[in-house]
């Protein structure tokens, strides 16, 4: 009795090749049988299912013979639908084994490479660990080299390394340390996750090589213009406000953003902020209500 392929891969007879794909996809990866809950009966029955549908000719055939597909003379060869796998067709896919039949854009990697974890080299690893770090802000800007003490298994002493922290990470990223993890006899060890903790530094924030911060001035330094001193994570600097600076415009200071692996900085961007008094004295109130009737 012929089988429904497209009941097989759960799709549609309308469905798209790309959908076709996909659901195959989804099936080899459920269904295979090195996995823990693997199905070789399924895993095989998907490869058959697909090594129709995946083909358009194929699929013509079997779209116009359906029951009959099979002793169609359509699946030319011993097997019905070529042989490789078990009845899959590896000649439907990109790169394919040689053989007839449009092939169909399929990355083979990448499917078995996600089933098998590349497995295929049967190689021994260790097991990856992690450790956590804490860095100040100015360190995540700037970056800074870090020395950490881990331990890599139960059996081992603790070990120290240090360890190039770049800057512009931020809180949650991690660092990997390839083969700094757990060590196997006869194969590869582990390797080690660094997860970075930045500390907060507040009023300023990272924004890709930009760091922002709120600026706050004073009206009239705003309407006259001139030097003021701001405070960084790297200490006080003077800034130029320029006269008639409005309340949220933005001042740059060059090359004093977030450093690069090239030594280069990023701007430090200064968000004017106007700092108004709840209270102002007598004199203070005449000389506005004078500005006023200027038209200020």
């Amino acid at each position: 009795m012929a089988k429904d392929y497209y009941a097989l891969l759960g799709v549609d007879r309308s469905a798209t090749s790309t959908e076709i794909k996909k659901a195959f996809r989804k099936k080899a990866q459920q269904y295979h049988p090195d996995k823990k809950d693997g199905d070789e009966a399924k895993f095989k029955e998907a490869n058959e299912a697909y090594g129709v549908l995946g083909n358009e000719q194929k699929r013509k055939q079997y779209d116009q013979f359906g029951s009959n597909f099979d002793q169609s003379g359509a699946g030319a060869g011993a097997g019905g639908f070529g042989g490789g796998f078990d009845g899959f067709d590896f000649s439907q896919f990109t790169g394919g084994f040689g053989g007839g039949g449009q092939q169909t854009e399929f990355d083979m990697n990448d499917l078995f490479g996600s089933i098998f974890g590349n497995r295929g080299r049967r190689e021994k690893r260790g097991r990856d660990i992690q450790i956590d770090v804490q860095i100040t802000f100015k360190e995540s800007v700037l970056g800074v080299v870090k020395d950490i003490e881990f331990t890599r298994d139960s059996k081992s002493k603790s070990e120290k390394l240090s360890i190039t922290i770049p800057g512009g990470v931020e809180s949650g990223e991690s660092l990997r340390l390839r083969e700094r993890g757990e060590p196997i006899i006869d194969g590869r060890a582990g390797d080690l996750y660094v997860r970075l903790h930045v500390e907060a530094f507040p009023g300023f924030k990272k924004a890709g090589s930009s760091i922002l911060a709120v600026f706050p001035i004073k009206i009239s330094e705003a309407l006259l213009g001139g030097k003021k001193e701001f405070k960084t994570f790297e200490g006080s600097i003077t800034v130029t406000v320029p006269q008639g600076t409005l309340h949220g415009q933005l001042l740059r200071v060059r090359s004093k953003g977030v450093q690069d692996r090239s030594g280069s900085r990023g701007d430090l961007l200064l968000q004017i902020q106007y700092d108004i008094p709840k209270k102002i004295s007598k004199s203070a109130q005449k000389a506005l209500e004078a500005l006023q009737k200027e038209g200020l």
